[in-house]
């Protein structure tokens, strides 16, 4: 069936996932009527931090693109997450170095590179007073919006991405491939810090958010015709892919994420085992696990992310994550000329590990406790004001099952949400 979005080609399922066919014809529909004939195109993909089966999407993309266009190039929307390597580059996509060689050889695969100045193009300023209705009045700042300058060699840009719900954004996806996925430390630490005063808790799952409209109005400022292919994966594969303008691609694979990436259940839980995946190497992208499940979990509960091959804090960011530790908004809010000049894209990815709560008379209150099972050491883990608990005295097959006793085991969590059915106590 087609979307029902406007111009977009899609198709989404509930009970079955879409075949290569399917999804050849989608990008095809798509595509086809894009203004893309002899143009150089940009492609935007993720990194290996999100579940998409890339490999058979760079395929069928550069079957379409390739006869049609004069180039095609691929950008690692990686926002701040560390660079992948050519070995890596190559694993993402699915080719060896024979097969890039031989197949690939006019297609660069690049890495975004946040951090250096010289990669990044400035397209203009969101005014304050914009900013301010934007965020429903919570901030008000002129926000500059640079991205990677590689996009203006280009004629078009293509984003391929999955859509999932996401603790900053609402839904990922869409335009928040240019805003973090190649933006500048501006718009990035803007848009982080915002959506943490809004919480991850009250965002997440949500379409419809300011944070969306921040990203939505900085991919306006971009010189370049954009199209988007947007997928909804899930364990069984691609239930979903709609094909056409950013926003209309992204809000139609929102919907079908609302209903195969949202879990609900009729009443909180006590205690959550988490099960980090291994394409988590490190605490910033594995806190999803906790991003995810915070919502069921009952007041004084504890989620527990499991995951002992995760030894890192943060490759890029960790220094500063040892230095402030783990803590609810307020405590930033409530003493923020003390941590304002920290980078905001930081300080919120504290708050949203440390979940809501409150901070009153210099006294923080955390709605539940957040406790690793890593290989994170009991004193790194106590350091930054997180639990710890030996993950060899963990058996996930164990916690199965237990559902009746107020314990919930999630497998392969952080891209599944976990809610409380409307109407239930949250604890």
């Amino acid at each position: 069936m087609l979307s029902g979005q406007t111009n977009v080609a899609g198709k989404g399922c509930l009970d079955r996932v879409l075949t290569e066919a399917e999804m050849a014809a989608l990008i095809e529909q798509g595509l086809g009527p894009a203004p893309l004939d002899g143009q150089r195109v940009l492609i935007l993909v993720p990194d290996h931090t999100r579940t998409i089966p890339l490999p058979l999407f760079f395929r069928l993309l550069l079957a379409h693109l390739r006869p049609r266009t004069s180039a095609v190039d691929v950008l690692v929307a990686l926002g701040t997450h560390p660079p992948l390597n050519e070995a890596a580059l190559l694993q993402l996509v699915g080719l060896t170095a024979e097969q890039k060689a031989r197949d690939y050889a006019q297609v660069r695969l690049i890495n975004h590179a946040w951090k250096d100045p010289g990669a990044l193009a400035t397209l203009g300023v969101i005014p304050a007073a914009e900013i301010a209705e934007l965020s429903q009045g919570l901030l008000s700042q002129e926000v500059p919006v640079r991205l990677n300058r590689a996009l203006l060699d280009y004629d078009h840009a293509l984003i391929c991405g999955p859509v999932f719900p996401h603790e900053v954004v609402g839904f990922s996806g869409g335009n928040k491939y240019f805003f973090p996925g190649i933006a500048g430390p501006d718009i990035i630490d803007f848009t982080h810090w915002l959506g943490a005063l809004l919480t991850s808790y009250d965002i997440i799952g949500t379409a419809d958010t300011p944070v969306r409209r921040v990203i939505d109005r900085a991919a306006a400022m971009l010189p370049c015709p954009r199209h988007a292919v947007c997928s909804v994966v899930t364990a069984l594969g691609v239930q979903g892919l709609f094909v056409g303008s950013p926003e209309a691609a992204w809000r139609a694979a929102a919907a079908l994420s609302a209903q195969v990436h949202i879990v609900w259940r009729d009443h909180p839980f006590r205690q959550v085992l988490a099960v980090l995946p291994r394409m988590y190497g490190e605490l910033w992208v594995g806190a999803k696990g906790m991003y995810k499940t915070e919502p069921v979990v009952a007041d004084g509960g504890e989620v527990i992310l499991y995951a002992p091959h995760l030894r890192e804090i943060s490759v890029v960011h960790g220094h500063l994550i040892r230095q402030i530790g783990y803590h609810v908004r307020d405590y930033f809010v409530q003493q923020w000329d003390r941590f304002r000049e920290l980078p905001w894209g930081v300080l919120a990815h504290s708050t949203h590990v440390r979940g809501i709560g409150s901070y009153v008379n210099g006294i923080e209150r955390p709605r539940i406790q957040v406790t690793l099972a890593t290989g994170l050491s009991e004193a790194e883990c106590r350091a930054v004001n997180l639990g710890y608990r030996d993950p060899a005295g963990i058996d996930p097959a164990a916690w199965a099952g237990r559902e009746a006793e107020g314990v919930l085991l999630v497998p392969h969590a952080g891209e599944t949400l976990y809610r409380v059915t409307p109407g239930g106590e949250r604890g």
